[in-house]
């Protein structure tokens, strides 16, 4: 990754990541086709049909921009191409928002026009069934796989430092709640209440409208270079303090405040110290950033300044 090599727990962890999301791609293909065949008109299972087809956007994407962060810097690109980890949050984020959005207005306007969705039946082993008993039978089905692929991701994304993975694995646990309304729609056409289906296809509209949001958001902000946060973006990152406690270790040091960037995965440092005195040896300064590169396998380029006195957008608790 860059000049940084990733530890072993880490290549580790890297590997069974990149394994789940290929096993996803395929299950989620699968489901594809089976959702396909038994679509028929109902407007919430060609909602949730699509849903699937949005969800292989963050796999691609986590996958597409490994091939990238690995890459060395070079005089273009001077501090490698970790952002493309970001970018493609951000891709997945908007094409949620976007694509959501106009399945959400689609729907409102089923309701408003009081379209009357029906489902026929088809001939299965030389017996007439109902289309919406093999549609339930499906949407029930292709649930089983989220159950174990979403919390699978959520153990490995912390350990990755990655929002990508993190942002993938909080979808496929919310995947139930879709299949859940698809089959709450079919119900409804066949007991007569189309409006069910309707209102199911905005309820699944919405959570991809609101996956989109989350993820837009938080991609764009880490993109601005808002201090490093952790992986799910709750709090700011204990090693901003972690930093700032190690270089006050040093006797040589006053004072020292740090700004950290999110360069994606792995984390751009720039550490202001105040000497104690006004002579500094080069040598101290380069213990200073091995002391700090050695913290943390995320921190990837450290910069250490050395300034009479701290600026006020530099950070020197985790707290601030």
């Amino acid at each position: 990754m860059g000049r940084t090599d990733l530890p072993t727990a880490q290549q580790e962890v890297l590997h069974r990541a990149i394994r789940l999301e290929w096993f996803t791609i395929a299950y989620t293909s699968v489901t594809i086709v089976l959702v396909a065949l038994v679509v028929g008109n109902s407007q919430a299972m060609k909602t949730a049909w699509i849903e699937d087809m949005l969800s292989l956007v963050p796999q691609i994407s986590f996958l597409m921009a490994l091939l990238l962060i690995r890459k060395p810097p070079t005089r273009r690109f001077p501090y490698g191409l970790h952002r493309a980890m970001g970018v493609g949050h951000l891709v997945a984020g908007v094409a949620l928002l976007s694509i959501g959005g106009s399945l959400a207005v689609e729907s409102v306007i089923g309701l408003v026009t009081a379209e009357h969705p029906t489902i026929g039946t088809v001939r299965l082993f030389g017996v007439t069934v109902w289309l919406g008993w093999l549609m339930i039978g499906v949407m029930a089905l292709i649930v089983i796989g989220p159950f174990f692929y979403g919390p699978a991701k959520m153990k490995v994304a912390p350990k990755l430092h990655n929002k990508v993975l993190y942002a993938d694995a909080d979808m496929a646990k919310a995947d139930w709640t879709t299949n859940a309304a698809s089959i709450v729609g079919v119900l409804g056409i066949g007991l007569g209440l189309w409006w069910l289906d309707g209102a199911s296809a905005l309820f699944i509209s919405a959570g991809i409208v609101w996956d989109g949001v989350k993820n837009s958001r938080a991609a764009l902000v880490d993109l601005m270079d808002q201090r490093a946060r952790t992986y799910d973006g709750g709090q700011p990152d204990p090693l901003n303090a972690l930093i700032v406690q190690e270089l006050e270790r040093l006797p040589w040091v006053r004072e020292a405040a740090v700004r950290v960037r999110d360069m994606g995965q792995v984390f751009h440092v720039e550490a202001f110290v105040v000497p104690r005195r006004g002579t500094l040896r080069a040598h101290r300064i380069e213990q200073a950033r091995e002391a700090v590169a050695a913290l943390d396998w995320k921190v990837q380029d450290v910069v250490i300044v050395v300034v009479p006195s701290l600026p006020e957008e530099a950070a020197r608790t985790g707290r601030e």
